[in-house]
């Protein structure tokens, strides 16, 4: 079927429109998330309302391993082995550590330094919601293949809780997956596709400077600490941009330095820390070894030992064609071809990639900007809030998708 007939279906033929009842309820749960955010690998009352919910639908969800998170199949009794790829739906259930700081909103969150700042929350509901469509329409016999939900814990805990999820045997069986990203900047009722890249590989990097202190106005008998760290911080970064292809977009950015006590005391002791991004998968994999040969370099310089630790993140989440043309479909058999638009590569991360590793998937970034909106409540901010249509869009884009989907062996 070509994109422009299924395009015309929007939704006559295609079974799995969400209701406004069901809207209402789903509403309502987002906003109970809101205001209860849990931090990664500490979801135990997130993952208890989702498990809830799920079974008072008739669901059999399994809490992971790790004790928090829980994946869900529908269309499988437990311990079948599927007939066909099972297509998977993942949701990453942590919030961040940072406080909310909206004004005159009822459902800001109530714990301390705590807030969905990133979507997780609108992640979760969409999955779920989607999951109660799909359990129903398998009870009417129109659910064609067997569907897993994943909702997996610590997402912003690197190198991302999706390991812990995949080692639990959240993949098993599946030939596809596919996930939403809430994103400021698109216009509710829409979302953003692309094929290839769409977020970046991120990395941690600390490093520790240590050398002999002494008093300023003897700099010359001393390592002068606060200048190599400053050299450091400069030129690092700058040697980096020059010793890769710079499409590659590897970039050192600094979030904390520190050093010393006192303005006439040369410290013995300096810290930074930063993180490592990078656009290209190969270019990632090379990454340390640049990052370490570049910062030993600058720190012998200076007369100062370094200590580096060099914590791996999460490689870049590369969109599969098949699977970013599914979701393509999805939304024009919902809500027509202008519904989707083309979004660019993110510096930003996502372990949403570890998935892809194993099995062929895509990721869309589904519009939560209200109509009309000029500020963009960007994400990881104390104000990002999000509108709760979106809900609506990424359910029916989700069920459209379990409908279409004829697996990636058949459309190879």
């Amino acid at each position: 079927m070509s994109l422009e007939s299924e395009a015309g279906l929007a939704g006559d033929v295609l079974p799995g429109v969400l209701s406004e009842s069901l809207h209402a309820e789903l509403v309502a749960f987002r906003r109970d998330l809101h205001m209860h955010p849990e931090l990664g690998n500490q979801e135990f009352r997130t993952t208890a309302a989702i498990k809830e919910r799920l079974e008072k639908a008739g669901l059999r969800p399994r809490v992971l391993a790790s004790g928090t998170g829980l994946v869900c199949d529908i269309g499988l009794t437990e311990g079948e082995r599927p007939a066909v790829p099972v297509l998977a739906l993942r949701a990453d259930i942590d919030a961040l550590p940072i406080p909310d700081t909206k004004s005159d909103c009822p459902y800001r969150s109530t714990v301390p330094d705590r807030a969905h700042a990133c979507g997780h929350d609108m992640h979760t509901t969409v999955v779920l919601g989607t999951g109660l469509v799909l359990a129903d329409l398998h009870e009417k016999g129109l659910l064609t293949r067997p569907v897993r939900l994943i909702f997996q814990p610590a997402e912003e805990v690197l190198p991302g809780g999706a390991l812990g999820a995949i080692e639990d045997g959240a993949l098993n069986g599946v030939g596809r997956i596919l996930a939403v990203h809430c994103d400021p900047r698109v216009e509710v009722g829409r979302v953003g596709l692309r094929h290839g890249p769409i977020t970046s590989a991120c990395d941690r990097l600390e490093i520790a400077l240590d050398g002999p202190g002494g008093h300023t106005a003897r700099p010359h008998l001393t390592t002068d600490l606060v200048t190599a760290a400053a050299r450091v911080a400069v030129d690092v970064p700058a040697l980096i941009a020059r010793r890769v292809d710079t499409r590659v977009g590897l970039a050192l950015t600094w979030g904390r330095i520190e050093s010393g006590h006192a303005p006439n005391v040369v410290p013995q002791h300096a810290e930074l820390a930063g993180t490592v991004r990078c656009l290209d998968l190969d270019a990632w994999r090379q990454a340390p070894d640049i990052v370490h040969a570049a910062i030993d370099e600058v720190a012998t310089m200076h007369r100062a030992k370094s200590e580096i630790n060099y914590v791996r993140g999460v490689p870049p989440v590369v969109n599969d064609k098949d699977s970013a043309d599914l979701l393509r479909r999805a939304m024009a058999a919902r809500r027509g071809r202008e519904s989707v638009e083309s979004t660019e590569q993110s510096l930003g991360g996502e372990d949403f990639s570890w998935y892809l590793e194993h099995v062929p998937g895509a990721m869309a970034r589904l519009g939560v900007r209200r109509p009309g909106e000029r500020t963009v409540r960007d994400l990881h901010q104390g104000d990002f809030d999000a509108d709760e249509h979106a809900i609506t869009v990424g359910v029916e884009m989700f069920t459209a998708a379990a409908c279409l989907d004829r697996g990636p062996a058949e459309e190879a």
